[in-house]
């Protein structure tokens, strides 16, 4: 069931303008605007955050677009004025931020989160990882963060979980509701023609893609450098390895070593162009939470991979990764190796990152049941309300806590 098209307004509240071309984040992005404009729904996109020069042109895609104000009273007017049919809140910072704004001036507006991941458990992982201590749960709902991203996903009407693993840890471990929230992946088209994929023979060289900005990615460039790659370097000698990714830190463009075969290539212009000619992409990832949307590209292009537990987390269900899962750094070689040189196994993985894509991630059917969703709590709004007793206790709360607090330093800015 579909919502009427021309009778709905849209207010996306961005963590940073969206950067399709740089981070899985701004992919993800495009993709739930592209649902909703397709549906006829009035967008305006919006963010405290300064433009960057890859930002998305969201004018040219006949979006509407606004900068706002933490702690500004100016944003109160806005939103009332636009008067939303739907607000969201892109990460659990900005509901925590501008989510009592929108419930106090527009409270019929459906108020979504899209967690882009669980930043919370990405956060615990990475100081497990450093202290070198096992990650529990326990250590995760200990965590300051775990109960602020909890209190924001009461507090709205839906929340989007992109991984079903993360969607299973809220469910049996937090108890949410499962009216609360929708497991919502990766929306992409579903490869119907592989004929033009670049076959084994006409590829070369192994890729790793992510953004600098994100302290998963930089370990993982770490451990190839250190650990992985002169491992592999010394099997495959005439075999490359070409690092990509946004904002780059200077610590890993200095890396970059000819003689070694490991390149550091920096920003890619279009990651399909690259991801398609190579052979092997490569994710050793020791922490993180989500979606990994490099091994979604992967898939997307043909190109088998070798990533870890916590890469292939949430990603595949019941069916065979498209390659290799392995934690140990002597098997991840040897799966790098034996994935490069052996056809057989490279063409059986590359036919079963399609049967990911077109099983698990297909947009038809996941635009459905999303807007199936939405269309449903438009219509019970109230009641689903009601039953979040929860979620309107913390709504209460922030009402009193976190609203003073903001317009407190919202006085303080005009001293």
């Amino acid at each position: 069931m579909y919502l009427k098209k021309n009778t709905q307004t849209l207010l996306v509240i961005a963590l940073v303008w969206p950067e399709p071309a740089s981070t899985a984040a701004g992919v993800r992005m495009m993709q739930l605007l592209e649902v909703f404009k397709k549906q006829g729904y009035s967008i305006t996109i919006t963010s405290a955050a300064s433009r960057s020069e890859y930002a998305a042109d969201v004018e040219l895609l006949s979006y509407n677009s606004q900068d706002i104000k933490i702690n500004d009273a100016s944003f109160d007017v806005f939103v009332k004025d636009l008067n939303p049919d739907v607000v969201l809140f892109d990460r659990f910072l900005t509901e925590e931020q501008f989510g009592w704004r929108v419930a106090e001036n527009c409270p019929d507006a459906l108020r979504i989160l899209d967690t882009e991941d669980l930043h919370s458990l990405r956060h615990v992982r990475e100081q497990c990882f450093k202290k070198d201590v096992p990650f529990t749960t326990d250590a995760w709902l200990i965590d300051d963060k775990t109960k602020r991203e909890i209190a924001c996903i009461y507090r709205c009407d839906l929340s989007l979980i992109i991984s079903s693993y993360e969607l299973e840890l809220l469910t049996d471990v937090i108890k949410i509701d499962e009216s609360l929230l929708l497991l919502l992946p990766f929306m992409v088209d579903e490869i119907t023609d592989d004929t033009k994929w670049n076959s084994f023979n006409e590829r070369t060289d192994f890729i790793f893609i992510g953004g600098g900005k994100h302290a998963p990615n930089i370990d993982a460039v770490k451990c190839l450098k250190t650990i992985i790659w002169p491992l592999v370097h010394k099997q495959l000698p005439e075999a490359k390895l070409h690092v990509y990714g946004a904002y780059l830190p200077q610590q890993i463009l200095e890396m970059h070593n000819p003689a070694t075969g490991f390149l550091v290539e920096g920003r890619a212009e279009a990651v399909d162009d690259v991801m398609s000619t190579a052979k092997v992409c490569l994710a050793p990832l020791r922490f993180g939470a989500g979606i990994k949307g490099k091994l979604i590209s992967a898939m997307q292009n043909g190109t088998p991979s070798v990533t870890t537990t916590i890469g292939a987390e949430g990603m595949a269900g019941i069916l065979d990764w498209n390659g290799y899962i392995e934690n140990d750094h002597t098997a991840f070689v040897a799966a790098a190796v034996r994935l490069y040189t052996v056809k057989d196994t490279w063409q059986q993985s590359q036919n079963q990152g399609k049967t990911l894509i077109n099983t698990l991630y297909a947009k038809p059917s996941l635009e459905s049941v999303f807007l199936e969703k939405v269309t449903q709590l438009h219509k019970d709004l109230t009641h689903h309300r009601t039953q979040n007793f929860t979620g309107a206790l913390l709504q209460h709360q922030t009402m009193t806590a976190t609203k003073f607090m903001g317009k407190w330093i919202e006085e303080k800015n005009k001293v």
